[in-house]
């Protein structure tokens, strides 16, 4: 997500150009989302295909996530430079070319490879991709109904892939989670060509090179870290040279941060209580939801024998309690604020995680699926809110920045969440797998309390906004 200023104004689209661009940029959208989770459900099919071990697949899932929060702001900013459309296009050509190099890919480590490479073509899209919808869309009605179908999509896209997963490996094999990206990428090129029109921004800001370097070596090694821990040990020193690598990143990029005019992450914005809440928010509702995802699929396919495609099946409540409950969210949001939405989505999510932090072997499915179906009404719930707490309290010129950090954090969430999760049940056998993910549901649940601290933040972030 960019800045919302932008270069003169090309001649207006008519209504259904406008929404056509608007459907282009969901579809791109829909497929960055989609491939955050979809391989969720196949990572035993990939394991067993690969001969990986769970290491490997955290880092199947984890190489896309990381690169994509650590390049989002400085696509956006890369876009607002040479061209929103022209950075919208290499990112859907490098995501198709990675798709296709994954489904291609001999061995673990050449997926994980082909995996970083696709979140390089997905952080060229999503950030862009909104930009562009804001800049088609002068008037600001429209534009919020725009905003709110492309919040949708977002949520649909990471809800319904599991069971997207699940019914492409039962059908196809595993390979078929990434060729089923390269006929959607061919269709966006096409239709971005023909419809997309071009802008940038009047004043692009600054490339923040070193600022760029330290935090993605900041969030890589720190997320290394939680990954390859448990196999080196926490106190050997891998590990301890690890830490101090990131302690150093994470100190240098405050200080090169804070001495920048046009830092890529403005410190001065975590000045704010409910910004900084905010963002605490989404890396904990996206910390819940993976948690959530990878462990369900581990302990359903290697515990309980259920096949892809079942698994993914157990999480259709889910998805479809996201689904609903996303913009029944932004409604509550525009009339009570943010404060209604986000203790509903802390309180769904405390509850649900806590349904299993008893699991065994024999749980009833029933109580699996009650407890997937109030995580995904808490995830539906959460987002709106959490954006708009982020951006509520600044001026107009900064809100696209907040978005851009608040888009950064939901994908470190999901990378920390995977992290975490791996290293619950790596190297558990079926017998030992139900007691080992028991400390992942307390973290769900510990992830819905945060979220119902926030909700005190945005109250006060709102009062402080209309005194």
């Amino acid at each position: 997500m960019t800045t919302t200023t932008t270069s003169p104004a090309p001649p207006a689209l008519s209504s259904r150009g406008r929404w056509t661009v608007l459907a282009v940029c969901c579809l791109s959208m829909f497929l960055v989302g989609l491939d955050t989770t979809v391989v969720n459900v196949g990572l035993p099919a990939v394991g067993r295909g690969l001969g990986a071990g769970t290491r490997g697949l955290e880092w199947t899932v984890d190489a896309y996530t990381v690169v994509l929060a650590g390049l989002l702001i400085s696509s956006g900013a890369l876009a607002d430079r040479f061209g929103r459309r022209r950075v919208f296009r290499s990112g859907l050509a490098v995501f198709g070319v990675a798709s296709l190099a994954c489904a291609a890919a001999p061995s673990v480590g050449a997926l994980v490879a082909a995996r970083a490479v696709q979140g390089v073509g997905a952080s060229m899209l999503s950030p862009v991709a909104l930009a562009i919808v804001v800049n088609a869309m002068p008037d600001p009605r429209e534009r919020a109904r725009a905003i709110g179908v492309w919040a949708s999509v977002f949520g649909l896209s990471m809800a319904v892939g599991p069971v997207t997963g699940g019914a492409l490996v039962a059908g196809f094999g595993w390979r078929s989670l990434f060729w089923v990206n390269a006929p959607v990428v061919a269709v966006a090129l096409v239709l971005s060509a023909r419809f997309v029109p071009e802008s940038r921004a009047a004043r692009p800001r600054r490339l923040d090179l070193p600022g760029q370097v330290l935090l993605a070596v900041a969030m890589a090694t720190g997320v290394g870290v939680l990954i390859e821990g448990p196999r080196v040990g926490w106190t050997s020193p891998a590990a301890a040279a690890a830490c101090l690598v990131v302690a150093a990143a994470t100190a240098g990029f405050g200080r090169v941060e804070s001495r920048r005019a046009e830092p890529l992450i403005d410190p001065r914005l975590f000045r704010g209580p409910a910004f900084t809440g905010a963002v605490l928010g989404a890396v904990a509702v996206f910390v819940a939801l993976n948690t959530t995802l990878l462990l369900n699929t581990f302990y359903l396919q290697h515990a309980r024998g259920f096949t892809p495609l079942q698994a993914g099946t157990a999480t259709l409540p889910m998805a479809v309690a996201a689904t609903v409950c996303a913009p029944w969210s932004g409604r509550l949001v525009g009339r009570f604020g943010p404060r209604p939405p986000l203790l509903l989505a802390g309180g769904f999510l405390t509850a649900g995680g806590l349904c299993l932090t008893g699991l065994d072997r024999h749980t009833s499915l029933y109580l699996i699926v009650l407890a997937l179906l109030l995580i995904g009404i808490g995830f539906g719930f959460a987002n709106a809110p959490i954006t708009d707490t982020a951006v509520g309290g600044l001026p107009a010129a900064r809100a696209g920045v907040a978005g851009a950090i608040t888009s950064t954090a939901r994908q470190l969430g999901s990378a920390l969440g995977v992290a975490l999760a791996g290293g619950l049940v790596a190297g558990t056998g079926p017998a030992q797998l139900a007691r080992a993910t028991r400390p992942g549901w307390l973290l769900v649940a510990g992830c819905g309390l945060l979220v119902l601290l926030l909700a005190r933040a945005a109250r006060s972030g709102a009062n402080r906004q209309q005194g």
